[in-house]
């Protein structure tokens, strides 16, 4: 059982928390919910929407054919009607459409919820959870079930919206009953009988859990789509998890005020976007001379300069792996949906404590700001670093002491010793230095880690391999989802995933010179992974399917652009 519904309408009108409450009515009965967001950068007007695909089996991307589209304007149903099945419908309230439209009046319910309105004296975005209502009914399910999804959205706010779903059922039982409706029927008994509720989390959550259970103390950020709901997440939750969330006036300070608090101390971490990236370049390379732990998450968009802001695309890799001018180590890695992003960050914080390097987080839009469901989820205890405390008792410290791996131990201010955090290239105690002799030695001491690191990143699955086939579809963070799902509709072909880039995992090349083709999928449109593939293994890949419109993959399209590349 799979089918998709399309809601849609102005900026401000809702769309997307009626889309999640939806999801997570669904995910209660046991069913796989991925929800796609799409906006433009504006608050108030233009056309935003959003795609739920619905099914009894695991998904984890969606489509742009649509089996019902929720219309919360009339915009929703000239944009989409073309998307529309053959034997889709549209539902939308009666004062919402207009009558002159060519819409076919058999694909079209109408409903009237004036009446509702004027009763409760509702707020016109009320009109949202009244066609969700009527929804349930109209496919038969409980309506129990999209009350739990207004209590699980909505939480204490639940109680009116939960009013206008009740009424907007019964709106579409007495809708039943009074016309012929032609609605596709689906079998949902069957799927809800034999599945669990499932876990509904968005990338951005995965990642903003991910740095609260590995002990974040404080995130500093300056707004910047699509790294925003991240500091949004983390700000609502710092209270009772014990952490801060600052804002400052912007992304040179973030980053500099990051890196002080760590210094003290504090686990702590900074998120952007590409502008705000350029901004943190010569903080990275502080980084990595002062060794200081960080987490950085880079949520790329649509670029370059401003570009697009609140659409997706995989061009920042390079700059990840490069940024900071300098030779020394970091960690780059890149999750694909939103459990391995909650897992990443783990891994991220885990490494940049241990080893006093910069992790970067590589997301994106789309990874961020859709929503993946799964049957379970995992914590990880052993990604947990304890925190350092002052120490009081010995006598000397070196903050740059020379070891057999990289790393030196670390101190923190306020003991009986000085802790320094230098710019400037130093000898072992953090004073200045220009001999030539201790110039090369840190650097080598600084280098030295990344085979310790490249030792532990073995143990993480720095990639993976999903399927069997002798054709491989090589991938990297969020166009996963679409690639996993249409591997089911593919003979002979397998899906690599790569998730470090910085250390590379070398082992990855046995894989792919024993492929009989390669294929690779990037959202960009000059294909970085190529060229960082062959600068770690020397392989030259010429297939590619590249898209950069801003908008993600689908299935439906890999297959087609698949199909053309095989004729």
């Amino acid at each position: 059982m799979e089918f998709t519904i399309l809601i849609g309408g102005e900026a401000g009108q809702g769309s997307a928390r009626t889309s999640l409450m939806i999801g997570k009515a669904f995910t209660s009965m046991g069913y796989y919910v991925f929800n796609y967001r799409d906006y433009p950068s504006l608050i108030r007007g233009g056309h935003n929407f959003n795609v739920l695909r619905v099914s009894s089996k695991q998904i984890y991307s969606h489509e742009t054919c649509y089996d019902i589209i929720l219309a919360l304007d009339e915009k929703t149903i000239e944009l989409h009607e073309n998307n529309l099945k053959k034997d889709g419908i549209i539902i939308t309230e009666k004062n919402l459409f207009n009558q002159n439209t060519k819409t076919s009046k058999e694909k079209i319910i109408l409903l009237d919820a004036s009446k509702i309105m004027e009763k409760y004296s509702f707020p016109a975005i009320m009109i949202n959870n009244i066609i969700a209502g009527a929804l349930f009914s109209l496919l038969g399910l409980d309506l129990e079930y999209l009350l739990i999804g207004a209590d699980k959205e909505f939480k204490d706010k639940a109680e009116k919206i939960k009013t206008a779903i009740k009424e907007g059922y019964a709106l579409g039982e007495d809708y039943k009953k009074n016309n012929k409706i032609a609605i596709k029927k689906f079998e949902f008994e069957k799927a809800s009988k034999q599945s669990k509720s499932k876990i509904f989390i968005s990338g951005t959550e995965a990642i903003g859990l991910g740095a609260i259970a590995s002990g974040l103390d404080v995130y500093f950020a300056y707004p910047m789509t699509p790294a925003t709901p991240l500091m949004n997440f983390l700000a609502l939750r710092q209270k009772q998890n014990n952490f801060l969330v600052i804002q400052l006036e912007d992304e040179i300070s973030c980053i500099n005020a990051a890196l002080g608090a760590s210094y003290s101390g504090a686990i702590a971490m900074t998120g952007t976007s590409g502008g705000g990236f350029a901004l943190m370049t010569e903080a990275i390379s502080l980084q990595g001379m002062n060794e200081v732990p960080l987490v950085v998450y880079l949520a790329q968009r649509t670029g370059p300069s401003t570009g697009v802001p609140t659409y997706t695309e995989q061009g920042d890799l390079e700059f990840a792996l490069k940024a900071g001018h300098g030779e020394f180590p970091k960690v780059v890695l890149a999750p694909g949906d939103a459990k391995e992003a909650f897992r990443r960050t783990m891994e991220a914080f885990y490494l940049a404590q241990k080893f006093r390097v910069v992790s970067i987080i590589l997301g994106d839009k789309h990874l961020g700001e859709s929503t993946f469901s799964f049957d379970d989820w995992e914590f990880y205890d052993d990604l947990i670093v304890n925190k350092i405390k002052i120490n009081n008792e010995a006598k000397d410290y070196k903050s740059y002491l020379i070891s057999e791996n990289g790393v030196s131990p670390r101190e923190l201010p306020g003991s009986n010793f000085v802790v320094r955090a230098s710019s400037y290239e130093h000898d072992e105690y953090g004073i200045t230095t220009e001999n030539d002799v201790m110039i090369a030695k840190m650097k080598e001491k600084r280098l030295r880690k990344m085979k310790e690191i490249e030792r532990i990143v073995e143990n993480f699955e720095p990639y993976k391999v999903y399927g069997n086939g002798k054709h491989v579809l090589l991938g990297w963070g969020s166009t996963k989802g679409a690639i996993l799902d249409v591997l089911q509709e593919l003979k002979d072909y397998k899906f690599i995933q790569i998730s470090y880039f910085s250390p590379f995992p070398k082992k990855v090349k046995k894989e792919l010179e024993n492929a009989k083709s390669i294929t690779i999928i990037e959202n960009n449109a000059t294909s970085p992974l190529s060229r960082v593939l062959v600068q770690e293994t020397g392989i030259i890949v010429e297939k590619k399917i590249l898209k950069y419109d801003g908008r993600p993959f689908t299935p439906s399209e890999i297959l087609e652009k698949l199909k053309k590349l095989e004729s």
